[in-house]
């Protein structure tokens, strides 16, 4: 396991007056980020300007994936003010882009796709001119499912791949690499004018070939943006790094993804899948600023 971080994984902290208006805001409407959750080094940065990402389906995971600071278990009931709640604090933030993830609901016979699609419908009603992004869990694969929030109308439909197959026991053991692809799959055959979007975790022991077989996994399905992020482990119980990478090669992953085809790419090492997500959109979609 590597313990010392080298020079271009320090971070300066960042710190505002918008900071606290941003978790006061939170906390008014009894919502948790997946920022605070998942420990993201990218929290005072992203608070400070007033941006979170929301995290629905309560704060219990029922898969176990290594990687992740997320607790697991057995999850409470559904929420079914959330999706309210989270409109009210997206229009309080002035949100321009909107992100929405979730825990995963294998328990929910719909894996949460309803939530999902509430909660986008409930922003769109008081966020007219923003734009949605969605990163949601597999929902199984299953084509219906997928359907019910895309005919809910997000700008942005994201499912993380996180690492590459050979690592999916180990790291993402509940997981299953071609499930998720198919996800990606069947929301651009649903709905082929909406972005998909996917995001890698590297330093994990995967090699560099297989991340671009990964890519090519992700143009196959026509999957339009792609986020490269070093990961860093979030507490001693979760899955050690095994290097950390250069951010030249983070530069060279970025070159060959837009050589592959994809519309927006973002890698470096503190890159995120939400991480300047309007940034990032607002490259490539007219629907910013509409």
């Amino acid at each position: 396991m590597l313990a010392r971080f080298p020079p271009w994984l320090k971070k300066t902290l960042t710190y505002s007056e918008q900071s606290d208006r941003t978790k006061n805001i939170l906390t008014d409407f009894g919502l948790q980020t997946v920022c605070e959750r998942a420990r993201c080094p990218n929290i005072g940065e992203c608070f400070s300007k007033g941006r979170a990402t929301f995290l629905i389906l309560g704060g219990i995971c029922t898969r176990d994936c290594k990687f992740c600071a997320i607790r697991s278990g057995k999850p409470f009931p559904l929420d079914q003010d959330e999706p309210k709640r989270v409109a009210q604090a997206a229009e309080g933030l002035e949100l321009q882009h909107v992100v929405v993830t979730s825990v995963t609901r294998d328990d929910l016979p719909d894996y949460g796709a309803n939530q999902f699609a509430k909660t986008v419908i409930a922003l769109r009603e008081r966020l007219k001119l923003s734009t949605i992004e969605v990163l949601v869990p597999d929902f199984g694969a299953e084509d219906g499912l997928i359907e019910i929030v895309i005919e809910a109308g997000p700008d942005i439909f994201n499912h993380n791949l996180d690492t590459v197959p050979r690592l999916y026991k180990e790291i993402r053991p509940k997981a299953n690499y071609w499930r998720s692809l198919r996800s990606l799959e069947l929301a651009k055959k649903e709905n082929d004018k909406i972005y998909t979007k996917s995001g890698l975790m590297v330093g994990m022991g995967e090699h560099e070939f297989e991340v671009y077989h990964v890519m090519e996994d992700l143009r196959r399905v026509d999957c339009d943006c792609l986020t490269i992020g070093q990961y860093l482990r979030p507490s001693s119980q979760n899955f050690p790094i095994y290097q950390f990478i250069h951010p030249d090669q983070f530069k060279a992953y970025e070159a060959k993804a837009y050589e592959m085809g994809f519309k927006n790419v973002s890698s470096g090492p503190f890159v995120r899948s939400s991480y300047q997500a309007e940034k990032n959109f607002s490259k490539i979609s007219p629907a910013m600023g509409r």
